[in-house]
C-alpha cells in the first residue's frame, strides 16, 4: 500500500523533512490509513469532504485530530507532525494541479487535512 493515500513524491518530500528516518514514513502512512478507513463512513457524514477521487478522499478535521489520532496509535510527536505535514503536503500538491490552489490554503489556516485511500472498497 505503499503511498498511498499519499503519493510516493509526497512521501519523499515529508521524509526529507520531517524528523523519523524515511524508511518509517510509509509505515506510519499505512498505521494511520488502516485506523482512518475504520471511520470513513462516520467521516462522510460528520466531515466536510474536500477531495475525492477514484482512489482517495479527503475530509478536513478539526484543531487536535492529529494528536487523538498519534494518541490512539501511540505515535511519538513526531510521528504524528510527519503524518500531519504529508497529508499536509498532498493537499497542497492536489491544489496545485486541480487549480484550487487558492481555496486548499485557506481551508488549512483553520483546519487539517486527512487522506484516506478508498480503493480498496473503503469508501463505500
Amino acid at each position: 500500500m505503499v503511498g498511498e493515500p499519499i503519493d510516493g513524491e509526497i512521501l519523499l518530500l515529508t521524509a526529507a523533512k520531517a524528523s523519523v528516518p524515511p524508511s518509517r514514513l510509509p509505515t506510519l502512512i499505512e498505521l494511520v490509513q488502516d485506523h482512518l478507513e475504520t471511520d470513513i463512513r462516520r467521516f462522510r457524514k460528520t466531515r466536510e469532504c474536500i477531495f475525492e477521487d477514484p482512489d482517495r478522499v479527503a475530509f478536513l478535521t478539526e484543531d487536535g485530530f492529529w494528536e487523538t489520532v498519534g494518541a490512539d496509535l501511540e505515535l511519538t510527536d513526531r510521528e504524528i507532525d510527519a503524518v500531519r505535514r504529508a497529508h499536509t503536503e498532498q493537499l497542497r500538491r492536489i491544489g496545485r494541479q486541480t487549480e484550487r490552489h487558492d481555496e486548499f490554503e485557506t481551508a488549512l489556516e483553520i483546519r487539517d487535512p486527512i487522506f484516506i485511500s478508498v480503493s480498496s472498497g473503503a469508501g463505500d
